[in-house]
């Protein structure tokens, strides 16, 4: 067995036991894999990998994160088995506000939805879906490229 192929084994490991996606340099670090250069050559050779198996599992590339997920002809028929989102009901809701009126004001969030906007915004910028940028005393808020791959948008 040579050492790629075992490197990609651990990468994999790594990958299937996060919850979350990850960066190449958190891969690496978890991994203990020296250079994050060879730890993106390894996991874009493991994307291949599974492209072209038959299998129900893909490694999907989010904004720079990597994680396993379900082919897309899989995930209806088994979503019902999924413990739920990582997202909280009411941040989704806010979440699905934002994406249908792009650069909304906060100040008019917090109007429609209360003041736990506020906490939810924070949630929702932590797992970067949403940015926010001043806009004269509030701020503009609009969904990231991370929220459309994510949801297929």
């Amino acid at each position: 067995m040579d050492a790629d192929s075992d490197t990609k084994k651990v990468i994999e490991a790594a990958l299937f036991m996060s919850p979350t996606a990850m960066s190449v340099n958190e891969i690496a670090q978890a991994t203990g894999i020296a250079a994050p250069g060879t730890v993106e050559r390894l996991v874009n050779e493991l994307i291949k990998d599974y492209e072209a198996r038959d299998t129900s599992l893909k490694i999907m590339a989010i904004s720079g994160k990597y994680m396993f997920s379900l082919k897309d002809v899989y995930i209806s028929k088994v979503s019902s088995l999924a413990s739920g989102p990582d997202i909280s009901r009411g941040a989704l809701r806010i979440l699905a506000y934002i994406s249908k009126n792009e650069d909304i004001l906060q100040s008019d969030l917090v109007k429609y939805f209360g003041s736990t906007t506020y906490d939810y915004i924070k949630e929702l910028t932590e797992k970067e879906f949403i940015e926010s940028s001043h806009f004269k005393r509030s701020k503009k808020i609009h969904t990231t490229p991370k929220f459309n791959e994510y949801f297929s948008v």
